[in-house]
């Protein structure tokens, strides 16, 4: 473990997992997405890196649940995979939402975040329900872990490292 490791994340694979060939790391991380899951990984070319790890804000199965959490924050991370080291390098970032009427749009605020974040936001409302019975509306939690703990898994999975880049070039 390097001295920086914990600040940026940074996470490397057991010394006996032999390192796979880039387009079976890239195959691997592409295969963590699942219908299921909050988040999608997707190809990141028109953002100038290999994969784009994001929430699913504007898919239309996510877009109701996501405003009723009232979620604040966009979260995504920018993947870069380096064959040369055998590592994934990855950048977090950060920007602030607004709902109107139930349709994300992300604002024009001065407010980005680039570098390593972990973050959860979570809440619960008590209200009548359509049956006129008092009880739970919704109960949401969205952690910045839930996105990248699959993506480290599969990276480490694959003998290769996963590098958190605070600062400098991705």
């Amino acid at each position: 473990m390097g001295l920086f490791d914990m600040f940026t994340g940074t996470k490397r694979p057991s010394a006996d997992i032999p390192a796979r060939r880039p387009d079976e790391v890239y195959a691997a991380l592409m295969a963590v997405n699942r219908p299921s899951a909050p988040f999608v990984i997707r190809d990141g070319s028109a953002e100038g890196v290999d994969l784009v790890a994001e929430w699913r804000i504007v898919d239309a199965r996510w877009y109701e649940i996501f405003a009723k959490a009232s979620l604040s924050k966009v979260f995504r991370i920018l993947l870069k995979l380096d064959p040369a080291t055998d590592e994934v390098r990855g950048v977090d970032e950060e920007w602030a939402v607004e709902w109107r009427a139930g349709v994300p749009s992300l604002t024009a605020s001065a407010e980005k975040f680039r570098g390593q974040k972990s973050s959860v936001q979570f809440g619960t409302a008590y209200a009548f329900t359509e049956q006129l019975e008092y009880g739970q509306v919704y109960n949401y939690r969205f952690s910045t872990g839930e996105l990248k703990k699959p993506i480290q898994d599969a990276v480490l999975a694959c003998g290769w490292t996963y590098k958190g880049v605070a600062f400098g070039k991705l």
